[in-house]
């Protein structure tokens, strides 16, 4: 079982390193606006938590960013059980639609920051 868990981990971080370089448009324009400390707390992309990847994570914050584009509508109740997992874990998560990021980057940035106060 131990074998079976570390081989999981793996193949997650695998997987998180190749999404590090296949970001979203969207997930680009949100990465410009949170990395290099510009809102007071590091931001990683697309992180390994558990058996999940992270949009954007700030772990000093303990607050997981996600952007949710149409797919995630589909999938409502497994984003859920995926919310209470990383809860779980300590973090808070933050979800934040795609089109709000598209058409209005500057208050999806805003809503980070208010949840960092938080």
């Amino acid at each position: 079982m131990l074998k079976a868990q570390r081989s999981s981990s793996a193949i997650v971080q695998q997987r998180a390193r190749q999404m590090r370089f296949s970001l979203t448009p969207l997930e680009a324009a949100l990465w410009e606006a949170l990395r290099r400390g510009q809102l007071g707390v590091k931001f990683r992309r697309q992180v390994a938590i558990g058996r999940f990847i992270a949009d954007f994570c700030a772990p000093a914050a303990r607050l997981i960013v996600e952007v949710d584009g149409g797919y995630h509508a589909r999938r409502a109740g497994a984003d859920a059980r995926r919310d209470r997992a990383l809860r779980r874990l300590g973090y808070r998560v933050l979800r934040l639609d795609a089109a709000l990021v598209m058409s209005r980057l500057p208050e999806a940035v805003a809503r980070v920051r208010e949840a960092l106060r938080e």
